[in-house]
């Protein structure tokens, strides 16, 4: 099954039934006055978050969601019935948008969470409804009120505790793949990683969700390459950790061109806690090796781990890096479901 974080939806909620214009009528009654039952409501369109979705898939497929009318009132004072709901079923971490995509509507991060996208409309009323002391035989009855419909934008942003981020070919993938279970695409090229990936991580007896998302490039933030579609993914984590390739030609250059792109991003990203590694420090010399980590240390200001996540270098100290950030604090059960059910990858540690 393809990964899917965004789609665009039209809906629209049922109008209210018609209220009924009808007068009782028996043997031996001559004035039995109105009997028109009122128009039942419209169904409403409602969001849900429900546990074992990780992809908005189902809604390449389907984009159209449509509530019945409610029933129209009828004679013997028959009230017609309400329409039915119609509910929209989504991963946890999806975010409603506007159609004009920069609207945000609603926020889902609680499992079992509803929102109430578009009401139904109320059902008209039947002539009993208005009768009166000084109109006995009303012969008007309402239309039921229409129903609410917009386009809308859903889209998914992963529930992760820590985010790998960095440019083409820093080795996050074969990381992830090192330390969880999961199981990306890893080749010599850059954006080998077309869509996110979650991993379960254990260490030390402690569990957490670590995201993998594509490679960053200059201008990401603006839509190039694949950043801008997928940096969204790592907003919600508690940390990031970001690799540097110690084989590239400047690792403070290198690491600056990503730290920009996060700094510019509309989301919390530049206030995230990040650890800082040199990634593939088995593929160069020592003096390579001292001369790259010189430069990360004056670029981020800070000293970076040495690691390889080819050999396992340094990944234990990495992943304690990332669990002392985390906290104590056990993975969420709806994050590590999330990366255990994952459709894109088998994930299960």
């Amino acid at each position: 099954m393809k990964f899917l974080d965004e789609a665009k939806v039209y809906i629209r909620s049922g109008d209210g039934g018609n209220g009924c214009v009808a007068f009782r009528r028996e043997k031996y009654i001559e004035f039995g006055g109105p009997s028109g039952g009122n128009g039942g409501r419209g169904g409403d369109v409602i969001i849900e978050v429900v546990d074992g979705l990780n992809t908005l898939i189902d809604y390449r497929y389907q984009q159209h969601f449509k509530a019945p009318k409610g029933t129209n009132g009828m004679g013997k004072d028959r009230h017609g019935a309400n329409g039915k709901a119609v509910t929209l079923k989504v991963p946890v971490g999806t975010q409603i948008f506007d159609e004009d995509r920069e609207t945000l509507i609603h926020d889902f991060t609680k499992l079992g969470e509803q929102f109430v996208l578009a009401e139904g409309g109320n059902g008209g009323f039947g002539n009993a409804h208005f009768k009166s002391s000084t109109n006995r035989a009303p012969r008007n009855a309402n239309p039921g009120q229409t129903g609410e419909e917009r386009w809308i934008w859903l889209r998914l942003k992963l529930i992760a505790d820590a985010g790998l981020v960095g440019l083409p070919n820093a080795g996050k993938s074969t990381f992830l793949s090192k330390v969880s279970a999961a199981k990306p695409k890893i080749a010599d090229y850059p954006f080998t990683t077309l869509h996110p990936q979650l991993g379960v991580v254990d260490v030390d007896a402690r569990e957490f969700v670590l995201a993998d998302i594509p490679g960053l490039i200059e201008g990401a933030h603006e839509g190039a390459g694949l950043g801008d579609r997928f940096l969204g993914h790592v907003e919600r984590c508690r940390v990031l950790l970001h690799l540097i390739d110690a084989t590239c030609e400047h690792a403070g250059k290198a690491y600056k061109t990503v730290r920009t792109e996060l700094d510019a991003y509309e989301g919390d990203l530049a206030n995230k806690v990040e650890i800082v590694a040199l990634n593939k420090i088995d593929a160069v010399t020592p003096e390579q090796l001292k001369q790259q980590k010189e430069r990360l240390k004056r670029a981020s200001k800070k000293t970076p781990l040495l690691m390889s996540g080819a050999t396992g270098i340094g990944v234990k100290e990495a992943l304690r890096a990332l669990v002392e950030v985390i906290g104590e604090a056990p993975v969420s059960d709806k994050a590590k479901s999330a990366a255990l059910t994952a459709p894109w990858a088998p994930l299960a540690n």
